[in-house]
């Protein structure tokens, strides 16, 4: 495990890029300010997060925090120009910046977006850099050209820049676990540090499980878990991977919020510390949106779950049997 993570919650900013809805300014800023006033000090963001505007926003607050008492990543693979480009209705940050966001894996493209993130963030340094979705969702067939152009792009300049100090750990942050499993095998280039967004949760993790955890603590990969409530379905949302949650999607988190509710504890709850509960696993990100929602992670994370609430998701094959359960790793 990341010995700088130590298996908490961090700050995702995904949400501040204004996903799915326009968040006002004094919102995000209030957001951020309650994770800080709630003892989280690992914030995660993206240039592709409202076309900059998560980073500009988490740069504003966090300008004023002293640099050494927090822990910061951002994302490369995507740049901006000063062109516009208004998104598309429909899409996740379509109420974002207007900036023309262009997705290039290079060497000279990775430098140029940590250059533009450092700008935004108001920052000097950055802690860990992640390679951003250099996967099938994004790419379609295309995933593998653009993984080989990552890989003697991206992967050769963050590697240079962590054996020189500049950065501490690199990684990818993708939503599919084939990426990461690929890239641990590389010889020339190893990340030690990956993001790994709603492949390990209650709802799935057997693939994760058996194709990425394993070999991550074989290797001394940590873990990063993002969306642990799966864009939302596991913590009363309507949203299963950035979209409306199929039906069989919503039956099965009915059934796990039927057994929560037996044994007194909430779904949240569970889905947080679930994911959480597996060593090779150094922090999950569960992204919010409001200050409250900073306050009712802090609860699932603090929650006591009894073993009985467990025991019964594994009799109603609802988690795997290798999976490892919160107390007992």
């Amino acid at each position: 495990m990341h010995s700088i993570l130590k298996g908490n919650i961090g700050f995702g900013t995904a949400p501040l890029g204004n996903m799915y809805r326009n968040i006002p300014e004094e919102e995000a800023q209030a957001t951020v300010d309650t994770a800080w006033d709630y003892g989280i000090r690992y914030f995660d963001t993206a240039p592709f997060y409202g076309a900059g505007l998560a980073e500009l926003r988490l740069g504003e607050v966090l300008s004023k925090r002293n640099r050494d008492e927090y822990v910061l990543s951002t994302k490369v693979g995507r740049y901006m120009l000063d062109q516009e480009e208004k998104p598309s209705e429909g899409q996740l940050f379509e109420h974002g910046r207007n900036n023309k966001v262009v997705t290039d894996y290079s060497g000279d493209a990775t430098l140029r977006s940590i250059e533009q993130s450092l700008e935004r963030l108001q920052t000097d340094r950055l802690d860990f850099v992640y390679v951003h979705d250099i996967a099938q969702d994004f790419h379609g067939d295309e995933w593998l050209s653009k993984f080989e152009e990552a890989r003697t792009g991206a992967f050769r300049e963050l590697t240079r820049l962590r054996e020189e100090g500049v950065i501490k750990s690199w990684g990818l942050g993708v939503n599919r676990v084939e990426p990461i499993e690929i890239t641990m095998e590389l010889e020339e280039s190893n990340p030690d540090l990956c993001l790994m967004a709603g492949r390990y949760t209650l709802l799935d993790h057997e693939k994760a499980l058996q194709r990425v955890l394993r070999h991550a603590e074989e290797k001394n990969v940590s873990i990063v878990a993002g969306g642990p409530y799966n864009s939302g379905v596991l913590a009363g949302g309507k949203h299963f991977e950035y979209q409306e949650a199929p039906k069989e999607m919503i039956e099965r988190v009915g059934k796990i919020k039927s057994i929560a509710e037996r044994h007194g504890i909430s779904v949240k709850a569970a889905a947080l510390q679930f994911t959480l509960a597996h060593p090779a696993v150094a922090a999950a990100i569960p992204g919010a949106s409001r200050p409250e929602r900073i306050e009712e992670d802090q609860k699932a994370f603090d929650t006591v779950i009894p073993e009985a609430f467990w025991q019964e998701l594994r009799e109603q094959k609802i988690i795997s049997p290798e999976a490892p359960l919160p107390g007992n790793k």
